[in-house]
């Protein structure tokens, strides 16, 4: 399978513009047909703590885009997106789409980022969740998940073969950024992709670095710092193998994790 990544200067709370500026980079990469790609964080807005200006609830601007991208280039399309429940709570979910336009797959970011507000604004997800694209099983995360790795973990005992993350992770923390992402793919012997922004906000500037990982540990493609897309080719068959060659997964204790874990799954 092909992983296209798309790392972009999101202009602030301007979807139609950030849409274009996907829709433009989309057309130079030619993305297969049946893959994989992935927009970062909140990419049509920028980490935005405005809720009430932001929200999918009511216009669906995003959704529809994400959904009508995915049928006219007939792949599997994720993104970030911004939903509210009744008492205005905000949710900073990943979107994935199928190659035929329907919603595939919801994942709500389970940890907001307390010390830039997040948590101020936005509730907790309540679970890892999985999802199937071709002969992966993919466990989406966003941003600040990277720093858990217990969610990570869970997702490996749950199936997961590709660890996504979509980001907007500041500049000052880029070696942490990078770090994080091979040590997931070492760790749990998965593909990791992160997709980051490059560019500025009212508060920060963003370093890119959106990376695709091998289960080793080994970079297949880095975006550096610029927009741009990036793409690799990942095989199921090489974490079977690889998880067979070196078991170390077989080897976590049970009594670390609690019976309802979902390991049996």
């Amino acid at each position: 399978m092909k992983i296209t990544a798309v790392q972009l200067d999101i202009a602030w709370e301007n979807k139609p513009a950030n849409h274009q500026k996907v829709r433009a980079l989309l057309e130079q990469a030619h993305p297969e047909t049946g893959s994989l790609v992935l927009l970062p964080e909140m990419f049509a807005t920028g980490f935005s703590m405005n809720v009430a200006t932001i929200t999918e609830c009511h216009s669906r601007q995003t959704l529809t885009f994400l959904s009508d991208t995915a049928r006219h280039l007939g792949i599997f399309l994720m993104g970030g997106i911004v939903t509210h429940d009744r008492d205005g709570v905000g949710r900073n979910e990943a979107a994935i789409f199928s190659p035929d336009g329907t919603e595939l797959h919801r994942y709500a970011k389970m940890q907001p980022f307390t010390l830039g507000g997040e948590s101020d604004h936005y509730a907790p997800g309540p679970c890892v969740t999985t999802f199937r694209c071709n002969d992966f099983t993919v466990a989406p995360f966003i941003c600040y998940d990277l720093r858990f790795p217990e969610l990570f973990r869970l997702a490996t005992r749950r199936g997961a073969t590709l660890l996504t993350v979509i980001a907007n992770w500041p500049i000052a923390r880029v070696e942490h950024w990078t770090t994080l992402l091979r040590a997931r793919a070492i760790e749990n012997l998965a593909y990791v992709v992160g997709v980051n922004r490059v560019g500025t906000d009212p508060k920060l500037t963003y370093p890119g670095r959106s990376l695709i990982i091998d289960p080793k540990g080994n970079v297949l493609a880095d975006a550096g710092d610029r927009e741009c897309t990036i793409a690799a080719d990942v095989d199921a068959r090489l974490v079977h193998d690889w998880r067979r060659d070196f078991p170390a997964l077989t080897d976590i204790r049970p009594d670390c994790f609690p019976a309802d874990d979902g390991g049996a799954r």
